[in-house]
């Protein structure tokens, strides 16, 4: 038994607080779409359930017929789905499920499949055979992309992938002794004690680790060997742009193989958004990628709204584009700033001159919501306030001047022979390979795939906007500059289209389910002051349901699969962040190349380790 806090607390189980249909279980998928149907006939009775759940496709399919399935779904022409974009878990514990029998599976694996070609998303549920060791088969064979997320779900949930490359932990320390997203761990070990005297008995942890792991000498990563040089770049190294440590294999200055060591950063926001209410945990996805918490606060508010079924209002939905087309702009010209500062002779003037263009947006971003970095301003419902009548003024002076910035930033890199030898014919990835190994945004547009969720999949009102999708056949590192620079055209592009159509009307839903009362009727309305009360004090509830929701953030696709049990609280929230997904390819990418080259393809990855390492 761990020596731990307790989970349940008296004054969180009062009488009256409690909904006896609370937990509820996700209900299954009902009608059929021409996808289900046709798996349905090709698998019969090993389709557990098939159907549609919030508007999505969704399929349960036996373990046994998990991996078939998965090469029916990528090589069958009229599914076509080439990509899976992410693997997680559920762990079933505390929801009310039959303890013997069929469905009777702690354990539910969730896969999210894309096809590129039809413009279609898939989910695939797998019960996990095996109460104290759970297990399924892995999917690598099938997509190379699996590789990454299926350790994810390894080490943070104890499942096992039987078959899986390398079963190693990914986030954790690899003597950690448990999986902290089980239902039956904690949120932490320590719980702030509330008493007036030391005498309390709940002082006697504080400050103590309370879940131990052993310190032990880091192994030599698989399949390298001694006989060659093996060295470690970072885990604090200027140039690995965060907490990430490489070990990397080196014959002479040749690169053999490259092993990313990550979770350094590893801040629980799962484990943290599992024991928050909706409403309160939009403030911590300011915190993966900060350097676009616009962009966090956009795709996890779009999740949740679509099990509410809501209706953002339209000045709303208009606002929420321009703040993340702002942010995607401020994104990539840190991007910029560092790549160029990492590579180029003219590095330093680059780096001073996008900062600066960057400074202007935290600058619209602190006048609208007080914040610059971690903003939390686009809320479930809309966004939190109106924007300012100086805000309009200062991004159409913004947007005047910014597509000559850019000119001048091309002028002093693209024109010098150091930053196109440096780029051109580095860190190549092939179509083929960054759709299997489920790359995403610059990194997929880079290599030939012309795929953008915003145009593809629209979402938020992008249907409503004119705008090119950059694409580069060239898969390297040059290709990928180009994607990105042209794409901060298309957002200024966004911008201005939004700013010339941005109606009149309510900047947040009048939905009182999710919406506090106006200021005003509180003085006059006891009705109103109870709702205040109770909304901001126990939250809104969601109804039974799980879904996967998507954007196209500026790295990539930052998905966010939610499972809600009917509480006000995420009973399983997932964050699929683009950075992640990529960092992958890092390997792939530096083989045969020189160790300085390895430089270059952590710029051109794009990565942020808050949003690595979540």
């Amino acid at each position: 038994m761990l020596n731990v806090s307790p989970i349940h607390r008296p004054y969180e189980t009062l009488p009256g607080l409690n909904d006896p249909t609370i937990p509820a279980l996700a209900p299954l998928p009902t009608g059929e779409s021409a996808d289900t149907a046709q798996i349905v006939q090709r698998f019969g009775e090993d389709m557990l359930a098939a159907g549609l759940n919030n508007g999505q496709q969704v399929v349960y399919v036996d373990a046994g017929r998990l991996v078939e399935l998965a090469r029916f779904l990528k090589s069958e022409p009229a599914l076509a789905y080439e990509a899976l974009i992410d693997v997680t878990a559920v762990d079933r514990l505390k929801l009310p499920i039959p303890r013997t029998g069929e469905g009777s599976e702690r354990y539910h694996g969730v896969y999210q499949f894309r096809s590129y070609k039809h413009k279609k998303h898939l989910m695939v549920v797998c019960p996990a055979p095996g109460e104290d060791e759970p297990s399924l088969p892995t999917l690598t064979t099938v997509y190379e992309g699996a590789n990454w997320p299926e350790r994810e779900v390894m080490d943070l949930m104890g499942l096992t992938f039987t078959g899986h490359p390398d079963p190693r932990r990914i986030l954790m320390p690899e003597r950690w002794t448990y999986h902290p997203l089980r239902k039956d761990m904690p949120v932490g070990g320590e719980e702030v004690p509330f008493s007036m005297t030391f005498d309390d008995p709940e002082f006697e942890t504080l400050g103590k680790q309370i879940l131990p792991s052993e310190s032990a000498p880091p192994t030599l990563p698989p399949g390298m060997s001694m006989e060659n040089m093996v060295l470690n770049m970072g885990p604090h190294h200027p140039s690995t742009h965060g907490v990430l440590r490489l070990v990397v294999e080196l014959d002479g200055e040749s690169v053999v193989n490259v092993d990313p060591d990550i979770g350094y950063l590893h801040s629980g926001f799962e484990k943290t958004g599992e024991n928050k209410r909706y409403k309160d945990f939009v403030y911590y996805t300011d915190r993966m990628d900060y350097l676009s918490a616009m962009n966090n606060n956009y795709g996890y508010v779009l999740a949740v709204e679509q099990m509410l079924g809501l209706e953002i209002p339209e000045r709303a939905q208009v606002i929420r584009v321009i703040m993340s087309e702002l942010q995607r702009l401020a994104s990539h010209l840190f991007w910029l700033a560092t790549h160029s500062l990492d590579l180029a002779g003219a590095g330093l003037s680059t780096m001073m001159y996008a900062t600066r263009e960057r400074e202007r947006i935290l600058d619209l971003f602190e006048m609208v919501c007080g914040a610059r970095l971690t903003t939390s301003y686009i809320r479930i419902g809309g966004v939190w306030r109106d924007l300012p009548p100086a805000f309009l003024e200062n991004v159409n002076d913004f947007v005047k001047i910014m597509p000559g910035k850019l000119d001048e930033y091309e002028r002093m890199l693209g024109t010098g022979p150091l930053w196109r030898e440096r780029l051109e014919g580095i860190g190549k990835v092939s179509r083929a390979t960054a759709i299997d190994m489920g790359l995403t945004g610059p990194m997929l547009r880079g290599s030939g795939v012309d795929w953008d969720l915003r145009r593809d999949m629209p979402y938020g009102g992008y249907e409503n906007y004119d705008f090119k999708v950059p694409v580069s056949n060239a898969g390297d590192g040059y290709g990928r500059y180009h994607v990105r620079m042209e794409e901060m055209r298309q957002s200024i592009r966004i911008i201005e289209q939004a700013m010339a159509n941005l109606p009149d009307g309510l900047f947040k839903t009048d939905e009182r389910k999710v919406s506090l009362p106006p200021r005003a009727e509180l003085d006059i309305s006891m009705e109103a002051l109870i709702h205040h009360f109770k909304l901001v004090t126990e939250g809104f509830r969601v109804p039974p349901g799980m879904v996967y929701h998507g954007i196209e953030a500026s790295k990539g696709e930052l998905g966010f699969f939610i499972y809600s049990d009917g509480s006000a609280v995420p009973y399983r929230l997932h964050v699929r962040g683009p950075s992640f997904n990529n960092l992958y390819a890092i390997s792939h990418m530096s083989r045969g190349h020189m160790l300085a080259d390895i430089v270059a393809n952590i710029g051109t990855l794009d990565i942020v380790l808050g949003e690595v390492d979540r």
